[in-house]
């Protein structure tokens, strides 16, 4: 028999069930609930993970990590871009300026943004050449009045490449108080799809001349700048800002998509405390199973108490218990949850497969497979959650077994 005593027979308590099938069955089903609970967890937050790391890449795939306004009277953009080469972090810098327009093509009518751009610098900020399901971007030449239309934009429109769209938006009136509709025709030379509604359904690109012009504006609104990694741009794009002068403004994509972002970590936390659950539930569990041992046990805890052991020796033998359930729980889910979150992208279509259905129906989505995105912290908080959750599942079942009284447990025997 090794020393310290309580901890020696907590772990006999934990392992010889010969005659209390009933809480040994118990035990094993608090084991497995914490387990499953663990695993849940770990892979619904690594999946919810990929879906916002999925998120993040296809809201930066037209938008710019972050933009720089210029003042109304601004200098030039090209000198601007010159300033900015070399800084740290920045992989490329390009015009914009974007004009909220009515789309029309006889009989249909959709409301756009207009972006002019710089069809030679747009590919250093965004990835829109790589998302051309028809035409090239290089196809927007300064002064011919051509136009780049997401997917679902030209559908609501009806038209495709080759047709031609009315580009419309609020002018002044020679006296300069009147409100009168400017009317400019484009010819529709590519379309795009990113695969999110916000750009297929109401963006419009052209060469930044030609919103100029559409505009009268005699410089761009501003830059649109990309760096190395997205989620230091925001402290990089405000560094570079402040290199240029403070009349400038500068926002970030994380300001731009505040709401997806907030709703995507809302669901995070609303997920994360329904799975914690079941840990809460396995928790009780160990409750129910301890107070049965010590139930089970009160003349051997008489017994020891008659040879020496103290209330807090007694205290330690049934926690014991409780914290071994706990640490092979939850080291089981994590390991599961683990392997399960590293594999996603091998289980899902193995599940999908054998049961003959499609959990992300390409028809419906256009994220088709299930992302997966592991996280160390997460696996570090939810294991310390449940371990921390089992640890005081231990104390009111501990608390009772060191009150027991020697002579009041032994009167019958």
């Amino acid at each position: 028999m090794f020393q310290p005593l309580p901890l020696f027979v907590g772990l006999r308590y934990s392992w010889t069930r010969e005659n209390s099938f009933f809480v040994s069955f118990i035990t094993w089903v608090s084991l497995l609930g914490l387990a499953l609970g663990v695993t849940a967890l770990i892979t619904i937050l690594s999946v919810m993970n990929g879906f916002e790391s999925e998120l993040r890449t296809r809201l930066s795939s037209l938008s710019a990590h972050a933009t720089i306004e210029f003042p109304p009277q601004g200098g030039s953009w090209r000198q601007t871009i010159d300033r900015l080469k070399g800084f740290k972090g920045l992989r490329g810098a390009a015009p914009f300026l974007e004009v909220d327009a009515m789309l029309s093509h006889t009989p249909s009518m959709s409301g756009a943004v207009v972006r002019g751009i710089d069809p030679d610098l747009e590919p250093g900020v965004s990835s829109i050449a790589e998302s051309m399901r028809e035409g090239k971007l290089s196809d927007l030449i300064p002064g011919t009045n051509r136009i780049v239309l997401g997917r679902m934009l030209a559908y609501e429109l009806q038209v495709g490449v080759g047709d031609s769209v009315t580009v419309m938006i609020p002018g002044r009136g020679a006296n300069g108080s009147d409100i009168v509709p400017r009317l400019r025709e484009f010819q529709v030379v590519g379309i795009f799809e990113v695969g999110l509604q916000e750009h297929d359904a109401v963006l419009a690109l052209v060469n930044l001349q030609d919103a100029q012009g559409l505009r009268d504006a005699r410089a761009p609104a501003g830059l649109r700048l990309r760096f190395d990694d997205v989620l230091d741009a925001p402290r990089l794009a405000r560094e570079a800002a402040a290199s240029l002068g403070s009349a400038v403004v500068v926002r970030d994509w994380t300001q731009d998509n505040a709401a997806y972002f907030r709703a995507v970590r809302i669901e995070k936390s609303m997920m994360g405390i329904i799975l914690m659950l079941i840990v809460a539930v396995a928790a009780f569990n160990i409750v129910a199973t301890l107070v049965m041992v010590v139930t089970d046990k009160r003349t051997d805890i008489a017994i020891l108490r008659t040879l020496g052991l103290s209330p807090r020796g007694v205290l330690g033998i049934f926690m014991t218990q409780g914290v071994l359930i706990g640490w092979i729980g939850t080291a089981l889910g994590v390991v599961l949850g683990i392997s399960l979150a590293l594999n996603v992208d091998v289980v899902v279509p193995f599940l999908e497969s054998t049961f003959k259905f499609h959990i992300m129906d390409p028809d419906v989505y256009t994220v088709t497979g299930i992302p997966s995105e592991l996280h160390a912290v997460d696996v570090l908080w939810i294991a310390a959650a449940a371990f921390a959750l089992t640890f005081l599942a231990t104390i009111y079942p501990s608390l009772r077994a060191a009150k027991t009284a020697p002579a009041e447990a032994l009167r019958y025997e």
